[in-house]
């Protein structure tokens, strides 16, 4: 998931104060066009004009028009010799490398932002507070691009100067110690970065009010930070939204970016209908305030195509995700960082519905974008790598997958330290292949691991704790330790219960989980309310169609089925396999497994005749999987003999069965060759 950029602190730029834009304006404006045309002009017309344009460039400003705001700045720079005032062209020139930042034209604002630091490194002592503030405006531009390595020492250069002739308390301190923290957070150094925002606050408070747009947006960042953190608290985001509408106005850009970051920790929270109207009203402020290919714009649309992913709204995710990505091919180029991670979210929406072979090179490609602007051993490539190892897992290709999975913890490892949460990440990646892999006893000390790296980097509460100690549990539950899994899937039950609500998603799988153990335990008549809760937090947070619904209700009825209720089990079974259908395409692994239990289901009630037809068809899916992946299906061997199984009980000879099969299977694959040549004609 594309994450939107916390909006950080102004960049610095503090033009006089102006009246509003009137009909005076539009007169300055007139007399302006006219007089830049006549070069030697008086120098006090000259003065008059600027002024005129500062109050222009600053009106505009302040209603986010910001392409008036730079036509403005641009007219202002010119009526500036280079030459003969040097510090006052790059006070200029810093004013309009500060418009383009929020045009996010930033690779021309990153040519001026250095050429005002060249000329002040030049002229003023390096002990002054403006070269502190080109230094950091340089180094936020930076940050934006990528460029974390060279940014940071920019910042903490900034921050001494500013310490040492301003004072610690001061506002532009601030304004730097939030921009570090924020860089810090990107790097993934949370605890390092937390006090910085939070002392950037305290600067902010005091020395601004409570109620200052800047400490909204300080507030608003270290919300975030506290999301990544597993404190899921919307006081911080809510505060900061009142703030920004009270003081900027209710269609404020920076009002969109804050009611974008508490959509998304609602998101986190599992309150997707919560958050998706929140979603929806930032990108219509962007739209209309920095246009509809905004950067800005485009990551709110990814953020809202991963929300719709979510509620399993597949096909209305799709297009949302291929705007994004285009829109960001358009504006920050095809190589850019963003558009890596968007190309990566459309590549895991495909996966989801099952087209791995065209999930597959979007995967690459974003490795491949990522390899060639952030560096190879980058912790993004490193997230990327990952992804494409989990979908290798997924078409069977467990040891290139297992080679991606390696690579991108050493990555990690050096990068981002032995500890990193991140790093933890991969290594349960890693585990969850090796035991697909039947490499329990190597996966087992790696989810023990990665659960020790989180309860000290994250604290033993937090929801990412809970799904690794799910998956601990799943591995002892193949290992037939049922006894030691138990209390670790009730466990992630109760931090998840407690960190993230009793009705989130997450809580639904996990009751589906320990149903799935208590059912291995004989302990059907248990298992069975855990089964029906997991499905009503479901349908209740995702929606009644929502493909995990589909999952849960799929369980039930296998739950039912062994306890004999075998008509309570089949209305189940077929709505499970028409959610599946609807939602991730009638050729979905999942649909096909669906069938297969539909169709054993129909068998054990006698009924051959409707079963037969299903088994067909999942064997169809199976076979075209097989085709298009170049991988075996899951349990395909399994399959195989359930279908053979009634074939034989409707008394088909073995010959005749395998040729029956046989025959499925040269149809798949000749309606798949005919495609390729309509496709190539």
């Amino acid at each position: 998931m594309e994450k939107a950029d916390m909006l950080t602190d102004t960049l610095g730029f503090q033009p006089k104060a102006a009246a509003r834009i009137g009909q005076s304006g539009s007169t300055l404006e007139h007399r302006l066009a006219t007089a830049t045309q006549v070069r030697d002009i008086h120098a006090g017309v000259i003065q008059q004009l600027i002024e005129a344009d500062e109050i222009i460039a600053q009106a505009h400003y302040e209603k986010a028009e910001y392409p008036s705001a730079l036509a403005a700045r641009q007219r202002i720079a010119a009526l500036i010799a280079r030459d003969a005032e040097p510090l006052k062209w790059a006070d200029a020139q810093h004013n309009v490398a500060f418009i383009l930042y929020h045009l996010a034209r930033h690779t021309e604002a990153v040519a001026l932002f250095r050429e005002v630091l060249t000329i002040k490194e030049h002229v003023l002592d390096p002990h002054d507070p403006s070269l502190a503030s080109s230094l950091n405006n340089l180094a936020e531009l930076l940050r934006v691009h990528g460029d974390l390595a060279e940014a940071e020492p920019l910042y903490r250069r900034a921050i001494a100067i500013g310490e040492e002739t301003l004072g610690k308390d001061h506002t532009d301190v601030a304004i730097w110690l939030n921009n570090l923290a924020s860089l810090l957070r990107a790097q993934g150094m949370l605890a390092e970065a937390e006090p910085l925002y939070r002392r950037a606050i305290a600067i902010g408070e005091e020395k601004l009010g409570k109620h200052h747009p800047d400490v909204a947006t300080r507030l608003n960042n270290l919300a975030g930070l506290l999301k990544e953190q597993g404190n899921l608290t919307e006081t911080l985001c809510r505060r900061a939204i009142a703030i920004g509408e009270e003081k900027l106005g209710i269609d404020h850009p920076d009002v969109a970016t804050q009611l974008n970051n508490l959509a998304d920790l609602l998101h986190d929270q599992g309150k997707l209908t919560e958050a998706e109207p929140l979603y929806r009203r930032a990108i219509a402020i962007g739209e209309e305030k920095l246009g509809e290919d905004h950067p800005d714009v485009a990551t709110r649309l990814n953020n809202l195509a991963v929300l719709l992913k979510a509620q399993g709204k597949l096909a209305e995710a799709e297009p949302i995700f291929r705007r994004a990505i285009a829109s960001g091919k358009e504006t920050l180029g095809k190589d850019h960082p963003a558009v890596a991670t968007r190309l990566n979210n459309l590549a895991d929406l495909l996966q989801g519905q099952g087209k791995l072979a065209e999930a597959e090179p979007l995967f690459r490609q974003a490795i491949t974008c990522g390899e060639e602007t952030l560096g190879k051993d980058h912790p993004a490539v490193a997230t990327w790598l990952n992804n494409l190892a989990v979908l290798l897992k997924a078409q069977g290709k467990l040891e290139e997958a297992e080679l991606l999975c390696r690579r991108a913890i050493a990555i990690g490892e050096e990068t981002l330290g032995q500890d990193h949460p991140a790093v933890a990440t991969w290594l349960n990646n890693l585990a969850s292949l090796l035991k697909d892999l039947g490499n329990l006893a190597e996966a087992e000390p790696l989810y023990r691991r990665a659960i020790a790296i989180g309860e000290d980097k994250l604290g033993e509460d937090h929801p990412d704790i809970a799904t690794r100690l799910n998956n601990l549990a799943d591995l002892l539950q193949d290992q037939g330790k049922l006894a030691e899994a138990e209390p670790l899937y009730r466990r992630a039950l109760v931090i998840g219960e407690e960190t993230l609500g009793m009705n989130h998603p997450d809580i639904a799988t996990r009751l589906n989980n320990l149903a799935g153990l208590l059912q291995d335990q004989g302990k059907l008549a248990e298992a069975e309310p855990l089964c029906q809760r997991a499905i009503a937090i479901g349908e209740y947070t995702l929606g009644k169609d929502h493909p995990q619904v589909g999952t849960f209700l799929n369980n039930l009825a296998g739950l039912l089925r062994a306890q004999g209720k075998l008509a309570k089990a089949e209305p189940l079974y077929r709505r499970a396999l028409a959610i599946g259908e609807e939602t991730l395409g009638k050729d979905h692994p999942a649909v096909a497994t669906r069938l297969n239990n539909l169709a054993v289901l129909l068998q054990d009630q006698g009924k051959l005749a409707k079963a037969e037809p299903l088994y067909r068809r999942m064997l169809e899916i199976m076979f075209l999987h097989r085709k298009l992946n170049g991988t075996p299906f899951q349990h395909e061997q399994t399959n195989i003999e359930n279908y053979s199984g009634l074939l034989k009980k409707m008394y088909r000879s073995p010959e005749k069965i395998a040729a029956e099969i046989r025959a499925v299977e040269w149809s798949v694959e000749r309606a798949v060759e005919q495609a390729v040549e309509r496709e190539a004609g």
